[in-house]
């Protein structure tokens, strides 16, 4: 066993979205199709991104196409925004949606083909495109894993696609762009996280190092997430829920996951709802 990703590329805490312009000029990439969704969009994130990019000369094209369960449509939409406008790299900006919709587009980007091609372990034969990773709601850790959810929503399947190919290149986790997170959004993508680690312990694939990494999480989330809910501005806690998200995914992105997702995911394909309240729902089984 291994870990998929390595600390460096993982900037976490106030202020690191500034970092990313540097980076990117340092790296090499020109012109990045940045995947988000409606809200993001309209709300005071986005300029706290596009701010480090523009200060860089970075050039951008912003699709927002992606919705709160992202389809095979919105990665398709996707490829087709990248290729029309000669992007070299993606950035993607949101929560799980959106992570997931760009991990897709990077995987097609470079192999081919279609969403429902990669469900599964590790379809992909070519490194997807580059991709850095900005995370703004504590929950999902799609942003930092080599796993990533698409609906098939002709046949209302959520499938799942576990690829070493589509890790981000940096994966970006900074409290200050979660402040304005609505309780709801807050409580959800909490109890998404609780379960990532309470499966992750209890999984048959946990071993010595997974275990005490889900324990620090748990350990924070009990803490921290009743204040994040209570107080969205309270800047401790937002960033302990960040640490938090960082450690579970370390644990389930080698340990694995349960039943409780599986079950989870095919929830939200047939009645799409958001992706924490099945599994805050389901939690139980555990």
């Amino acid at each position: 066993m291994w870990l998929h990703f390595t600390f460096h590329q993982n900037p976490i805490g106030k202020g690191v979205v500034n970092e990313v312009g540097p980076y990117i000029k340092e790296l090499g990439y020109k012109k990045a199709l940045l995947v988000t969704d409606k809200f993001i969009e309209g709300s005071d994130i986005l300029p706290k991104v596009l701010k480090p990019l523009n200060a860089e000369g970075i050039e951008y094209v912003i699709f927002s196409d992606v919705e709160p369960n992202p389809t095979c449509k919105n990665v398709t939409e996707g490829v087709t925004a990248l290729e029309e406008h000669g992007c070299d790299f993606i950035i993607s900006l949101g929560g799980g949606s959106p992570q997931d919709a760009a991990s897709c587009i990077s995987i097609i980007a470079t192999n081919g083909g279609k969403p429902q091609d990669y469900e599964g372990l590790h379809k992909s034969a070519k490194k997807g495109l580059p991709v850095v990773a900005i995370n703004t709601t504590a929950g999902t850790s799609a942003e930092i894993t080599i796993n990533y959810v698409i609906t098939d929503e002709e046949r209302k399947v959520k499938m799942v696609m576990v690829d070493k190919n589509s890790l981000a290149l940096i994966s970006v986790n900074d409290p200050e762009l979660m402040l304005s997170k609505p309780k709801g959004l807050t409580a959800a993508t909490g109890m998404d996280a609780l379960t990532h680690a309470v499966e992750a312990l209890v999984t048959p694939g946990a071993y010595n190092v997974t275990k005490k990494l889900s324990i620090g999480a748990i350990e924070l989330i009990k803490e921290y997430l009743p204040r994040a809910v209570a107080n969205g501005q309270d800047i401790e806690a937002r960033e302990a829920m960040v640490n938090a998200i960082f450690l579970g995914s370390m644990s389930f992105n080698n340990a694995g996951l349960g039943y409780v997702h599986s079950m989870a995911h095919q929830l939200g394909a047939v009645y799409n709802l958001p992706h924490g309240v099945c599994c805050a729902m389901l939690l139980p089984v555990v």
